[in-house]
């Protein structure tokens, strides 16, 4: 399907087509089809309206098909983001497969002085954003066990994000990433390993006890938030 894609991308956009890259957990071994997307970057010559349609075509059909639209900058645009989008764009370097054209991922540099501080907005505002999530929910186990597994990909990837900002090496896998933000947080990630276990297909959803996990999932992100802000601040 992603071949196809591409296909369709480069008839319809011709030389204003410069780059198709693959992000994210699908260019790792930590992919699941099922709670994963397949996220896509692409890199255009020039991005005026124009240009943008000829490529609706082939857009809507990857839609069609379940998937989001691809993120679509010149390269100009791309490499100004850097400082705006560090958390983005550090995860693009790190997890990526060129699909097409060259790697502009290879040699792009990320200022890190603002990492941090979008670390920490990022964390709070997902945290509210789950606090609204389960006001607005049915109280439902269904509902419940669809905000965990549907906030989990992006809680994770601010955890990993948190240890860099505090100056350690970056985790491989999601469970190392919630396994070590356990610790500097001293918190229980059993509601983390829970809806991971899902997600890997060695649990049930209908052996989650999705009362209990809910409650510990929703502890584990407000003591690792809160943590991450003091650590922060200490260090400021």
């Amino acid at each position: 399907m992603l071949n196809e894609l591409v296909g369709k991308l480069k008839a319809a956009a011709g030389a204003n087509l410069k780059s198709v890259i693959l992000y994210g957990s699908a260019a790792t071994e930590e992919f699941h089809a099922k709670h994963s997307d397949l996220n896509l970057l692409c890199i255009v010559e020039q991005a005026d309206a124009t240009r943008l349609e000829a490529i609706h075509g082939a857009v809507e059909w990857w839609i069609r098909r379940g998937q989001r639209a691809p993120l679509v900058f010149t390269l100009d645009e791309f490499r100004g983001s850097a400082d705006v989008f560090a958390i983005e764009l550090l995860d693009m370097k790190s997890r990526h497969r060129v699909l097409h054209g060259e790697n502009v991922l290879a040699d792009l540099q990320v200022p890190l002085q603002f990492h941090s501080i979008q670390v920490e907005r990022e964390l709070r505002t997902n945290w509210l954003r789950l606090r609204q999530a389960i006001l607005a929910a049915p109280q439902k186990p269904k509902a419940y066990l669809e905000i965990m597994t549907a906030s989990f990909s992006s809680f994770t990837a601010l955890f990993r994000h948190a240890l860099i900002a505090l100056g350690e090496a970056a985790p491989e896998t999601r469970r190392e990433a919630i396994d070590r933000v356990a610790k500097f947080a001293a918190a229980d990630a059993a509601g983390f390993h829970a809806i991971l276990a899902v997600r890997e297909g060695k649990l049930k959803e209908r052996e989650v006890n999705v009362e209990g996990t809910m409650s510990q999932y929703f502890a584990f992100v407000e003591a690792v938030t809160d943590e991450f802000d003091r650590r922060i601040e200490s260090k400021r």
